[in-house]
């Protein structure tokens, strides 16, 4: 297989509220909306979907890396959105955040080398 690209995705019910909490999540508003169902976001070589899918609802799950946890704590904060407590270890540093249906997402930090 020769991926070129890949997309973690959440589904959701309320995909109009969905939209407003991922936006505050990532920015910025979704980059595209391919199909009605659908919202996406391109970030640095992968992307992130949002998909109606009252089915699958909640039952979501992603690990987002980011260069500074705590830096995205404070920017997050600032939006209205908290996670838990900032695990660290020789992994780096990882923290929990569920989306408003029960997504699971986990920022993790790489270790400082």
């Amino acid at each position: 297989m020769h991926c070129i690209g890949l997309f973690a995705v959440s589904p959701v019910q309320d995909l109009a509220a969905a939209l407003d909490w991922y936006a505050r999540l990532f920015g910025r508003a979704a980059d595209d909306r391919p199909i009605p169902n659908l919202a996406q976001w391109y970030l640095d070589g992968f992307g992130f979907q949002v998909m109606r899918e009252p089915e699958r609802a909640g039952r979501g799950m992603a690990t987002l890396v980011v260069a500074d946890i705590e830096a995205e704590r404070e920017r997050l904060a600032a939006a209205g959105i908290t996670f838990e407590e900032t695990q660290r270890g020789s992994f780096g540093a990882i923290a929990h955040l569920d989306d408003p249906e029960g997504n699971r997402l986990i920022l993790a930090e790489p270790p400082k080398r």
